[in-house]
């Protein structure tokens, strides 16, 4: 009789730590999070590389990486799907997706916005020389318009439509970043388009070897753009950021932000989102541009609603959050 209680107690203490193990932080599960980002000639992958750092170090149960992808379309359907969870996207796509307007129309993107990252700059750039010194001038000439499914092609078709440029007006190439850069270089194209924070690698690693120049826009040319769709604005690029670009570049710029799925956890996305803020710090030493990635900027700028959780975190900051940046 002894040696069954003693075998029976064994038993129950073996069972009790086997619980014990299953109910424990240190075999709680991992959430793996994958991050559509874009190019690795533009901001969206460096960015999306410190979120992946950020959130891996400081968000506890979580293992976060920063995907390579054709960026801003392709993100929204890629979390939509959810083949990613968090995505970095331009704000004129964030919005269409949402509301299902434009390449979206009848199919909404089940998206929320978490925070918003920088205003890009729309940079339509050329070499001196080319004899291009107006958008206008794009008529005839071999033109770059952005990547396949990403955001600065999303932008040049609305800018262009905006400004009655049509794409049968010019010759139409689909490249990303890196190749824009080598085919300015090679003169395959006579233009280049980004919309990125500047600056950005590919257009500084071209004007070490070549001399470019950034095609302003007019005062007019800006309103035009920009009364016929709001979440664009005016924004002049600084001189001095790429060489020889020595004066003010006038163009139009948009908010990127970053989305998530719309299933995602309130508790996890409220903790990614306060480990952004807590550490953005870290992000400005990764591009300087992410100065703009503040609390307040989200609530300013933001082109859809928020996920809950990241409203219990800007509630938290004191932050009032409109109505129409609530969720449904």
């Amino acid at each position: 009789m002894k040696r069954i209680a003693a075998l029976l107690a064994i038993s129950g203490l073996t069972a009790l730590m086997v619980f014990s193990f299953f109910l424990s932080p240190a075999s709680a599960k991992t959430e793996y999070i994958s991050i559509g980002t874009g190019g690795t000639g533009g901001v969206y992958y460096p960015y999306g590389g410190g979120l992946a750092e950020i959130w891996t170090k400081y968000v506890k149960g979580v293992k976060a990486v920063a995907e390579v992808t054709g960026a801003s379309v392709e993100n929204v359907r890629l979390c939509d799907r959810g083949e990613t969870v968090i995505g970095e996207v331009m704000g004129d796509v964030a919005y269409q997706a949402y509301f299902a307007e434009g390449r979206f129309k009848g199919k909404p993107q089940k998206i929320y916005a978490m925070f918003m990252m920088y205003p890009n700059l729309y940079q339509v750039v050329t070499l001196q020389g080319s004899g291009i010194k107006s958008i206008y001038d794009v008529k005839g000439k071999s033109v770059s318009v952005g990547a396949p499914g990403s955001g600065t092609e999303f932008m040049t078709n609305l800018v262009f439509e905006a400004l009655g440029i049509p794409y049968d007006s010019f010759n139409v190439h689909r490249l990303s970043f890196v190749e824009n850069s080598n085919a300015l270089r090679d003169k395959t194209i006579d233009v280049g388009i980004w919309c990125v924070a500047p600056g950005t690698s590919s257009i500084m690693d071209l004007a070490t070897t070549h001399k470019i120049e950034i095609i302003p826009f007019t005062p007019e040319e800006q309103k035009k753009v920009t009364e016929k769709y709001t979440f664009y604005a005016p924004f002049d690029l600084a001189a001095g950021v790429y060489n020889g670009v020595d004066k003010p570049v006038p163009t139009v710029s948009v908010w990127n932000v970053v989305i998530c799925s719309q299933d995602l956890d309130d508790e996890l996305v409220y903790n990614l989102t306060k480990a952004v803020f807590d550490h953005q710090k870290y992000l400005m030493q990764i591009h300087p541009f992410a100065k703009y990635t503040t609390p307040e900027n989200a609530v300013k700028t933001s082109p859809i609603p928020f996920h809950p959780g990241a409203i219990k975190y800007l509630k938290e900051q004191g932050l009032e959050i409109p109505a129409r940046l609530m969720p449904k």
